[in-house]
């Protein structure tokens, strides 16, 4: 084989490497989005989910506890005395259904809680009127917005929201490393400006998924988009092409997975139900569900959850930025050892080339100017961590 065939294999072999080594990253993303999306989603079952029987008497008594001893632990059955309170518990998302026995019964919901856990207590206790021989009515007590009927339209505002959010960060983390953090602190305020309006745009004027409190909606997706870029800008500076990856991890399959736009944590696996508690998307979601249709009740809760994440960014971006200082003075003091040997090597070469009278570099010399070149800029490469 010839040197040129040898090379050209060479390079193929190279490259083929290179392509295999990045193709980590979307199987991985592929492993991920499955585990979470399936395990989240696939079996979306009750536990423990909160409804009331209306009444103090026996038979409301002895309703309750057959549904809790039949439901076998999906269902959380209590009796509250009359209507009124029952509604308080729907309105303060304290229960998902309030059922009235009686001649004409009737099953409270609020669908803006929750659809899909309404359409839950609503299969159940369409069962127990139909064994008493009576229809059951259902009223709604915290309809949604007409763009929005089935209440999932806040869920898919958060994955608009998301997604323009971290791509940013490739941006503005990747193509805009060589910048100053200050610099790119400043591309992510304004980043997060825009995403939030876009997101506010979508939920009022274009669809209508709120029908109120839309100033609200921008305030919390500003506070989520921006606890998002600041935490992936930062950690850019440590993950490098890994942070596409991560990001993917942190606020897609753990993010969207317990958010609770599709189904709330009494319906999904007790893993995704604990990080409801806590995730970024959860405080979105339910700050916003809280904010427009629930008075903004435990409104305060959702908001702390996305400013932690927030200062949890900043944090992440401070210690980013020191990391990169103490790159750069390692890099200059690098470059400037290296810049010092290369000056002595250049004025013992004019000194030789003086003595001998000869005027141009050896071809020895020259391979040698070329090494020290290349060294130097490996040694740059590896100190700022390329």
């Amino acid at each position: 084989m010839s040197t040129g065939q040898s090379a050209a294999a060479g390079s193929t072999a190279g490259a083929l490497r290179h392509v295999l080594s990045h193709l980590v990253t979307p199987l991985l993303m592929c492993i991920g989005m499955g585990l979470a999306y399936l395990g989240a989603f696939h079996a979306p079952e009750p536990h423990d989910l909160r409804v009331d029987v209306v009444g103090s008497g026996p038979r409301a008594q002895v309703l309750a506890q057959t549904l809790q001893d039949k439901g076998d632990g999906a269902l959380s059955v209590r009796t509250v005395a009359d209507r009124a309170s029952a509604v308080n518990d729907l309105k303060t998302q304290q229960s998902y259904g309030a059922y009235l026995p009686g001649k004409h019964p009737e099953l409270l919901v609020a669908t803006a809680s929750s659809d899909t856990s309404a359409t839950v207590v609503e299969k159940v206790f369409t069962k127990v009127a139909a064994e008493q021989g009576d229809p059951l009515k259902v009223t709604d007590t915290a309809p949604t917005a007409d763009g929005d009927p089935t209440g999932q339209g806040i869920f898919f505002l958060l994955v608009a929201v998301s997604i323009g959010s971290y791509a940013s960060v490739a941006v503005i983390g990747g193509v805009g490393a060589a910048l100053a953090l200050r610099i790119r602190a400043a591309l992510v305020v304004g980043a997060s400006l825009v995403v939030s309006a876009i997101g506010a745009a979508f939920a009022g004027p274009l669809f209508g998924l709120v029908d109120h409190g839309l100033g609200g909606v921008w305030a919390m997706a500003w506070l989520y988009s921006a606890g998002i870029l600041t935490v992936g800008v930062g950690l850019h500076t440590f993950l490098k092409r890994w942070t596409t990856l991560g990001l993917m991890v942190l606020f897609v399959m753990l993010n969207f997975t317990s958010s609770g736009g599709i189904f709330r944590p009494e319906l999904q696996p007790g893993f995704f139900g604990s990080l409801h508690a806590f995730w970024n998307g959860a405080g979105f979601v339910e700050g916003v569900r809280s904010h427009v249709y629930f008075g903004g009740y435990a409104l305060g809760g959702h908001v702390l959850v996305l400013t932690l994440w927030f200062v949890a960014g900043l944090a992440v971006m401070g210690v980013a930025g020191l990391a990169e200082a103490k790159r750069r003075s390692v890099a200059a003091h690098a470059q400037g050892a290296a810049g010092s040997r290369h000056r002595a090597g250049a004025e013992s070469r004019s000194v030789a080339a003086s003595r001998s009278g000869v005027e141009g570099l050896s071809e020895a010399e020259r391979r040698s100017e070329v090494e020290t070149a290349e060294e130097l800029e490996q040694e740059l490469e590896e100190t700022v961590g390329v």
